[in-house]
């Protein structure tokens, strides 16, 4: 596969993978040539590597800076606090539709308290608390999607 040799079928079956498991970027490597689609605001992204390709780690697509992460400390990512995502799914601050929240800003919470939950593929994944502390800032929504190793909450 090169760049004058790419079969635009590949690029569709990328994009609608994205599109049904809410991904933003998929990378598929053959040999030493590496195709990568990335969705972002403006609209897919197709990168073309020839070069030996260096093992990659998985990283999240840029996501949009959501209203409750603008008082956030500046890098959420690399707060010792931050609770990040296990996986890619949708964001649920309650265990049921109308129930109350797992959490709010100003809670204390316990080490293995459930603070929200992920669902990927139709499994509801619990995500808890990995010490104890007070919750800063939650920085998603209710039913918002995220990106594996996105910040979640700020427990301190």
């Amino acid at each position: 596969m090169s760049k004058l040799d790419i079969d635009g079928k590949i690029i569709r079956e990328l994009a609608e993978i994205m599109n049904d498991t809410g991904l933003g970027e998929i990378e598929v490597e053959n040999g030493d040539h590496r195709l990568r689609v990335s969705k972002g605001s403006t609209g897919v992204t197709t990168t073309i590597a020839a070069a030996p390709a260096a093992p990659v780690a998985a990283a999240p697509a840029p996501v949009a800076a959501a209203p409750a992460a603008e008082a956030a400390p500046l890098d959420a990512s690399s707060h010792p606090g931050a609770i990040k995502s296990p996986m890619v799914g949708t964001a649920y601050l309650a265990p049921e539709p109308g129930a109350a929240n797992f959490i709010s800003v100003g809670d204390s919470v316990a080490q293995g308290q459930t603070v929200l939950i992920v669902e990927a593929m139709k499994t509801m994944n619990p995500i808890a608390a990995p010490k104890g502390g007070k919750v800063v800032d939650i920085l998603v929504a209710n039913e918002e999607p995220v990106e594996f190793g996105q910040p979640l909450v700020i427990i301190e």
